[in-house]
């Protein structure tokens, strides 16, 4: 029987209410914080009981515009109440413009619309095996893409066939054929790896799920060239580096490397609504024909609306150039922190890890101790804590917060 709770009642439970009612209902497939927010600004974040939190996640870089935009907020609350979906059978007014911006803004020729990150990178699987087929002429169904040890390109059975983390892969199987796996940074392996059927190697041009792991200067440079001279298309998965989280528009920026295709989601709509998209020039995503791919919901009025803002708003915001400048800071600034449990302390622009030694006791303790404190940051592959704030974020709060930061980093 359904019992109805005024806003009085609700307001008055705790945190534990919401944490007990998510783990009798809902699947354990996260292992989150136990904090339950309720409502966000810029970088701050609060919980049902209303504590303020500084947000060093940002929602895995979706929210870098910051939480609830006005911006962004505004042009939601004007699209919603006109027109929310119409499906690709008919058109819409905003997602030829969100076409036209997104692909001024990236330099690319054209873009195809999804909605997840996950769906990207699929999206971008099937272009690179048709082009193979079409434009290479690999023999039909012989084309491989090299991918890279470490990756995280998200959670389909496809995608996680060609994961090496045992935990993402373990009881899916049997997995699609067609990716063959080399260490990352390591051009010698790619070379090798090669064969008249690549149709592509993807990667992520700063892996974050291993921890912020960069790769050697010159390593994307290199994998540029070795596409160029073997004729093999380079996807880069910018999903959560791209939109300014490193510094650049684009973190293959770093190299001046220009992918044959870039995928990317997350901060392309602020965090309001699901978008995501690949990039790449007419004659790789103009082999795209009506009926090889599709989306109910991609290219929807509502979230093209929604990412039009969110472009709008990091252009006139200049916050890749804040994430660039407060991100050297910050890095600087915890690099100077002793703490006897700090293996190392690395990052670009507002993408920083702070790496533990392993006698440190896992990294899952300093994020709880963290957010005690104040400040939500969320631990990854067990030694490694990221600080990914909101790209809005300024010196005084990074102030703020350093104190705090060390404070953990030196408790026993």
């Amino acid at each position: 029987m359904f019992r109805f709770v005024d806003k009085g009642a609700i307001s008055s439970m705790n945190s534990q209410y919401y944490i007990d009612l998510e783990n009798k209902h809902g699947a354990h497939n996260y292992e989150p914080l136990d904090v339950v927010l309720t409502r966000g600004d810029g970088v701050w974040v609060y919980d049902v009981e209303g504590n303020r939190y500084f947000d060093c996640l940002s929602a895995y870089s979706a929210v870098s515009q910051g939480h609830v935009h006005p911006k962004i907020l505004s042009a939601l609350k004007t699209q919603a109440e006109i027109l929310t979906l119409t499906s690709r059978a008919f058109r819409n007014d905003q997602f030829s413009l969100l076409l036209k911006e997104l692909t001024e803004f990236t330099g690319y020729e054209m873009a195809l619309m999804m909605n997840s990150g996950a769906e990207g990178v699929e999206t971008a699987i099937k272009v690179a095996r048709k082009w193979a087929y079409v434009s290479k002429g690999v023999p039909r169904y012989d084309a491989e893409i090299i991918v890279a040890e470490g990756n995280f390109h998200g959670r389909t059975t496809t995608i996680v066939g060609f994961s090496t983390e045992e935990a993402y892969r373990y009881d899916f199987g049997p997995f699609t054929p067609g990716f063959v796996v080399v260490p990352y940074d390591d051009i010698d392996a790619l070379k090798a790896a090669v064969t008249p059927n690549t149709a592509a190697i993807m990667l992520e041009p700063i892996q974050g799920e291993t921890g912020i792991r960069i790769p050697t200067d010159g390593y994307l440079k290199a994998v540029r060239e070795l596409c160029d001279q073997e004729n093999v298309l380079f996807i880069a998965d910018e999903i959560q580096t791209g939109f300014g989280r490193t510094g650049k528009l684009f973190a293959c920026m770093h190299e001046d490397v220009r992918p044959d295709m870039t995928i990317i989601g997350k901060a392309v709509s602020g965090g309001f609504y699901p978008v995501s998209a690949v990039l790449a020039d007419e004659e790789v995503l103009g082999l795209i024909v009506p009926g090889d791919h599709g989306s109910t919901f991609g290219g929807n009025p509502l979230g093209s609306a929604v990412a039009r803002a969110a472009i709008r708003v990091i252009k006139e915001e200049k916050m890749v150039e804040n994430s660039q400048k407060l991100g050297d800071y910050f890095k600087g600034r915890l690099q100077r922190i002793e703490s006897e449990h700090v293996k190392e302390v690395r990052g670009r622009g507002l993408f920083i890890a702070v790496e533990l030694k392993d006698e440190a006791g896992g990294a899952r303790r300093f994020c709880e101790a963290l957010k005690d404190e104040g400040i939500l940051a969320k631990e990854t592959h067990g030694t490694v804590i990221r600080f990914a704030p909101p790209l809005v974020v300024d010196r005084d709060t990074i102030d703020w917060a350093l104190p705090i930061i060390e404070k953990v980093l030196m408790m026993p």
